[in-house]
């Protein structure tokens, strides 16, 4: 039986150390003939089927009206390899800088969206806005998930997950329970 762990008081501003929803993504946009990047954490599944996903995208971000004017984008999932791009992604703006020039990366065209796919990631799903209702009060995108592209190997990459003050932790060991759980539930 599990025993119960000490707590001590922790500042409620940062919990996000300890509740960021999955893994740090690559957001690309496309509108007016230029491509953008933006580093990405907040975000979660919301429906399976289609596939929902959302997005708080700060409308201080220079991606958050190309997204918004284009009603598109292409959520990509770096890997470990992109520490450094992803947090250099992070800390410029695409107003006045070409992101995929200057950190190396690749521009691949997508099959249903405009904007780019990108080539180092290990996956690229295209979206599509699905909802905005609540854009305007909390910056939050509904997307659907239209097409995904997913590199076969390794099954479970090592990916990046923010805890705040500039610190990640890395996906880690996989456990499965897959026995424990019912066929409807996996």
């Amino acid at each position: 039986m599990p025993k119960p762990v000490r707590k001590e008081v922790f500042p409620p501003a940062r919990v996000r150390r300890y509740l960021e929803p999955g893994p740090i993504v690559l957001v690309s946009s496309h509108w007016q003939g230029r491509d953008n990047i933006m580093t990405l954490g907040w975000h979660m599944i919301m429906e399976f089927s289609p596939s929902l996903l959302a997005c708080m995208i700060s409308r201080g971000n220079h991606s958050h009206r190309m997204i918004r004017e284009s009603g598109e984008c292409v959520v990509n999932l770096p890997t470990t390899r992109l520490t450094d791009e992803v947090v250099g992604i992070g800390n410029c703006s695409g107003a006045g800088t070409d992101k995929f020039a200057a950190f190396g990366l690749t521009a691949e065209p997508a099959s249903e969206v405009r904007a780019p796919l990108i080539g180092e990631c290990h996956a690229s799903f295209e979206c599509r806005l699905h909802d905005d209702a609540l854009v305007g009060k909390y910056d939050l995108f509904v997307f659907e998930v239209v097409k995904a592209h997913v590199a076969p190997s390794p099954r479970h990459p090592e990916t990046l997950h923010y805890t705040g003050d500039g610190v990640f932790m890395v996906s880690g060991r996989i456990i499965s329970r897959r026995p424990l759980f019912r066929p409807e539930m996996l």
